[in-house]
């Protein structure tokens, strides 16, 4: 008799799946050197910092954390494995 209202009550949010990846899934590792999309950072290698894992721009010195960098639509990361892949 009250089926109806089972299917009203909120269900549990699902908790996003965050990669550390790149946006072509590809698991990315300190001391990997990426093309950053986000920030101007351009060229960048990933580096260890007391508060996780940083994007250090290797034209201006500038770091991003990785928490900044996460694309909302898909759960990974704004940048591309290797140097000149921008597309």
């Amino acid at each position: 008799m009250f089926d109806w209202l089972k299917s009203r009550r909120a269900k549990p949010a699902e908790e996003p799946v965050v990669r550390f990846a790149d946006l072509d899934g590809r698991l990315l590792h300190v001391g990997d050197e990426v093309t950053a999309l986000r920030y101007a950072l351009g060229q960048s290698r990933i580096v260890s910092t007391p508060e996780g894992p940083a994007y250090e721009s290797l034209e201006t010195g500038e770091r991003v954390s990785w928490l900044r960098m996460i694309d909302a639509a898909t759960g990974l990361q704004k940048v591309r494995y290797g140097h000149g892949q921008t597309s």
